[in-house]
């Protein structure tokens, strides 16, 4: 019996089914009595048990109902993660904590986006050491980080020593002469003009001073002191050293056949010892500052932070352009073609173009396509790093102009698309296509 079969709402008031509403206690023998008064309890006790159990039945039933819509929406979650389009709503089932190192060019938009990422997907934390691309390529091959960085697009020898690694774009940026000769009555807003041979006779330590004919035929308007030139280079293995020097070594001869390119080269000027080294772009952008009459190469963002001068630089049409957002792009744009996803090693400096900028370059982050080869990372933690990556070329692209990166064209993002969705674990997609 249910306590509720003794309640009547219409009278409010409290019955039993079995007795006679009309019962007067008062009349008939003691027997009489008694025999009302042990129906009486009979009852009583029988409508409280009833409701105790009642009350019990429905406090397991609800229990049992509320552990079944737990186990359910865990099942659903669960699938759901394993087959719906990766977005910067979903996030792993369980907290994991990522580590990346390498280039330090774009080591500002990395370091955002983690921070962004992180806002959005808090069981994610990703950390990012800025070491240089040369170490985060090393790192990355000896597979003692999550994923690599590296402004160099690899070479067949280092993707051969790191069998399964591969790379995509990430951003665009540009590699900006910087210089400071503010001590010299010039100041840091004054555009400077150089063109390929004066950057490689600088660097080979041919041209030493800063009033040199050959620097001074490219600015007529300024006045440039006689001051020795102190020329600032990268000593770690950096992309930014291997953009710079690619492009010196595509518009001057003589660069390509003594020193070349790469993400770490013998300096010439350093015989001289006119040439400095500094650890990543923000070393070299602190030893310009502090060092008059010094000039270096740095992403522009190192430059507009430290307020050095930035240069324009001669590109392949014959004009001098400064790295901006629009020059960059350009060069972006008549350099890249069609990309290919098996292959996303793009080159476009001393690009086509009237107004492109000649030192730009896009930058890369590595992994390996079946992420079970790197021992660090397990299953729940590749799911998280693709689902980083997708969202670094499509969401993460919204912070690239405040630090005065490219967000990354449509025709490189779908090459990137392609690539990110071939990754796996041991042959398990790590995202839904």
């Amino acid at each position: 019996m249910k306590l509720d079969d003794c309640y009547d709402n219409s009278l409010n008031t409290m019955y039993f089914p079995h007795a006679d509403p009309m019962m007067n206690m008062s009349n008939g023998s003691s027997k009489s009595k008694m025999s009302r008064y042990v129906v009486i309890a009979v009852l009583i006790i029988a409508v409280i048990g009833g409701g105790l159990y009642y009350q019990y039945s429905t406090a397991q039933s609800s229990g049992s109902t509320t552990s079944e819509a737990q186990m359910t929406t865990a099942m659903t979650s669960e699938t759901l993660s394993s087959t719906m389009p990766m977005t910067s709503a979903t996030q792993p089932a369980v907290s994991v904590s990522l580590l990346g190192a390498g280039a330090t060019f774009p080591a500002p938009l990395i370091q955002e986006w983690t921070v962004e990422y992180n806002k959005l997907n808090p069981s994610v934390t990703i950390n990012y050491n800025a070491i240089g691309s040369g170490a985060g390529i090393q790192q990355i091959t000896a597979k003692t980080v999550d994923f690599g960085a590296s402004d160099a697009p690899l070479n067949d020898k280092q993707l051969g020593a790191a069998p399964g690694l591969v790379l995509f774009p990430e951003t665009l940026g540009g590699v900006a002469i910087t210089y400071n000769l503010a001590s010299f009555g010039i100041s840091n807003a004054t555009v400077l003009n150089f063109n390929g041979r004066v950057l490689a006779s600088i660097y080979e330590g041919v041209i030493t001073k800063w009033n040199d004919p050959a620097i001074q035929q490219l600015n007529p308007g300024v006045s440039l002191p006689s001051n020795p030139i102190t020329a600032v280079h990268r000593s770690d293995g950096s992309g930014t050293s291997y953009a710079f020097t690619n492009f010196l070594s595509v518009v001057d001869m003589t660069w390509n056949k003594t020193v070349g390119y790469s993400t770490s080269v013998t300096w010439p000027v350093d015989k001289l010892a006119n040439g400095v080294g500094a650890k990543g772009n923000a070393g070299v952008a602190g030893t310009v500052t502090n060092t008059p009459g010094a000039i270096g190469y740095v992403d522009v963002i190192y430059a507009v932070q430290k307020h050095l001068g930035v240069g324009a630089v001669l590109n392949a049409a014959g004009n001098y352009i400064q790295p901006t957002l629009q020059s960059i792009l350009y060069a972006a744009q008549n350099a890249t073609g069609t990309p290919n996803p098996q292959d996303l090693r793009l080159h476009i400096v001393n690009a086509a173009g009237a107004q492109s900028y000649p030192i730009a370059t896009y930058t890369y982050l590595l992994t390996y396509k079946d992420m079970s080869l790197n021992p660090d990372l397990d299953i729940n933690k590749a799911k998280a790093l693709a689902q980083f990556f997708w969202w670094a070329i499509h969401d993460g692209q919204q912070y690239s102009q405040a630090l005065i990166y490219v967000p990354l064209p449509q025709n490189v993002v779908s090459a990137d698309e392609q690539l990110i969705q071939s990754l796996n674990f041991q042959g398990q997609s790590l995202l839904s296509s």
